[in-house]
């Protein structure tokens, strides 16, 4: 949802290098995971499917303030986890500056604020399903939540970052920024809810998927106890 839509160029070098490097870390840690833990087969089904319609709703731009659109990063990362969510923001981020939606130079900056919406969301929506929240409010509040982490993260980054260019002293930048990201928590809502309605019908018809299987059974088993 939250997205840095500055052209090449907007950031100082200083600044590219931090967030590239810090990305390339993150990636590098997720990778790393990966390949120690392995990925069930239905998570790379799902992680596909992920991708395409996450892509795809990004590329749907209301433009106002620079530009304001879903993404569906807390669905992606309730769905596929952690792991594959923040490879799949890097991923979406990738076919997206190369169309360009976003920077090149901007890819580290992106997928951490990408990924973090995918990593919150999901251990938010597995805090609350274990504390016996129902699947609808348990999504809609973990996407919200994840999606709001980003775009607080994206006002961070532009105001650590400054902007190449630009007159605004960084007071005025930062107050700037501060409605961006008011705008985009706003959003966050509208797709928290929508993320909660998917998730519900999933929980209805595939409960594993969304990986409520062995609550499900947890929960038959007390009843028949």
């Amino acid at each position: 949802m939250a997205h840095i839509h500055l052209g090449e160029g907007s950031f100082p070098l200083w600044a590219l290098i931090v967030w590239t490097l810090l990305g390339v870390g993150l990636i590098g840690a997720v990778v790393y995971r990966i390949r120690k833990g392995g990925i069930k087969t239905h998570q790379i089904a799902l992680a596909g499917i992920g991708t395409a319609a996450s892509f795809a709703v990004f590329q749907l731009n209301i433009p106002v303030w620079g530009g304001v659109h879903m993404t569906l990063t807390g669905l992606v990362g309730i769905l596929a986890g952690p792991l594959l969510g923040a490879l799949i923001a890097l991923v979406v981020n990738i076919f997206s500056a190369a169309l360009g939606h976003g920077a090149v130079g901007l890819l580290g900056a992106n997928t951490l604020v990408n990924a973090t919406e995918a990593i919150v969301a999901y251990y938010a929506f597995k805090t609350l399903i274990r504390m016996d929240w129902n699947s609808f409010p348990a999504s809609a509040s973990a996407a919200t939540l994840g999606l709001s982490a980003g775009a607080i993260l994206m006002g961070a980054i532009i105001v650590i970052s400054g902007v190449n260019g630009s007159t605004l002293p960084r007071g005025d930048l930062t107050i700037a920024v501060a409605g961006l990201v008011g705008l985009n928590l706003g959003v966050a809502v509208i797709e928290g809810m929508l993320t909660g309605f998917i998730v519900q019908f999933l929980a209805s018809v595939r409960p594993d998927l969304v990986g409520l299987g062995d609550h499900a059974r947890e929960e038959s088993a007390g009843v028949m106890l």
